[in-house]
């Protein structure tokens, strides 16, 4: 329910819902899934910014297999720093644990309960959206996309300024709630609020999986 873990839900979504925010965006016929950071260093536990994210990948898996069935396109990201990088990059003098996702380290590989094919894009960034300073909306606009469903990690981080980004490039944006995760509960929901009310339509993964089942999307 919008709002249930926002301090004085009532008046929230009273205020929200007069300010204009939180309509459903319209959902296209070619929709891809863009897996955000769901790498070993997000999602083993013995990463410095590691935690157990099982539940989320068994749900992703779910979806990816929707995907794949439908011929849809689908994209990875992960984050991976060269030593140069490790030594100079703003971002991990803030967030030092970061500097553990070196390139070629196991870290940086993507999970493989989500079973990532070769044929898949994978997107290797070092900000937080994956479309910052990378090739991603080429490779949508390419593929002929008009929907981004946004699955992955973290909620408050990587997840939202990818969210954020999709919607500046003119994608409506679906986030699967059971897709996603966060090392902590406050930030994740309080995130999936402000997403669901301002940036794409914070949905159920069964919701998800019937809209895929209804496309008939052959390549462009």
């Amino acid at each position: 329910m919008k709002g249930a873990a926002v301090a004085g839900t009532h008046t929230t979504d009273h205020v929200y819902d007069r300010a204009g925010f939180g309509r459903p965006v319209e959902r296209g016929a070619r929709p891809a899934v863009v897996v955000v950071d769901f790498s070993y260093g997000f999602t083993d536990p013995a990463s410095p910014t590691g935690s157990d994210m099982s539940g989320e990948i068994a749900a992703t898996a779910r979806l990816l297999d929707a995907a794949r069935a439908a011929d849809l396109p689908v994209v990875f990201t992960t984050i991976a720093y060269d030593p140069a990088q490790r030594d100079t990059l703003t971002w991990l003098k803030k967030a030092t644990g970061m500097r553990a996702l070196e390139v070629g380290s196991r870290l940086v590989e993507i999970d493989d309960r989500l079973e990532p094919r070769p044929d898949e894009h994978l997107v290797v960034k070092t900000g937080a959206s994956a479309f910052f300073g990378t090739a991603l909306s080429s490779y949508l606009a390419a593929s002929g996309v008009d929907t981004v469903v946004v699955a992955g990690a973290t909620t408050s981080g990587c997840v939202r300024a990818t969210v954020v980004d999709a919607v500046q490039y003119g994608y409506p944006v679906l986030v699967p709630r059971e897709c996603v995760a966060d090392r902590a509960q406050e930030p994740h929901e309080a995130n999936l609020f402000d997403i669901d009310q301002k940036y794409g339509d914070v949905v159920e993964v069964a919701d998800v999986l019937s809209y895929l089942a209804t496309l008939d999307t052959p390549r462009p």
